[in-house]
């Protein structure tokens, strides 16, 4: 048995940076930090979101800079090759099935909760 969920609950690090394919699918990338706490301070880390479908058109529409969000997904590595050096290269990234928005109502502006596609 392997299991490779990931749930996360932070803030967006900027703008959604939607992609719109000649498929008619949709992607959309974000980063979250989410606060590790030690000793002596909360220490941010940054993680790479990757979103498709209705998921990715829903942040898209609600998700800013500054908007707290929980995902849930699974852990996937993005691989290429250096152009300059021709290294093979790799970044973790999480690939998002179900996106939550959090806060109050204002940070939300009246927007549902559950983002899920399976709720639409």
């Amino acid at each position: 048995m392997t299991i490779n969920i990931v749930h996360l609950i932070g803030r967006v690090g900027g703008d959604p940076d939607m992609k719109y394919f000649d498929s008619g699918k949709v992607k959309c990338r974000l980063t979250l930090a989410v606060n590790r706490r030690t000793r002596n301070s909360d220490e941010p880390d940054w993680f790479n979101l990757e979103l498709w479908g209705k998921t990715a058109e829903i942040a898209g529409t609600y998700v800013r800079k500054g908007k707290q969000i929980a995902v849930k997904g699974s852990l996937k590595f993005d691989t290429w090759n250096d152009r300059q050096t021709g290294a093979s290269r790799s970044t973790p990234v999480i690939l998002v099935e179900q996106l939550d928005l959090l806060g109050s109502k204002q940070d939300s502006d009246g927007a549902m909760n559950d983002m899920s596609p399976e709720n639409f």
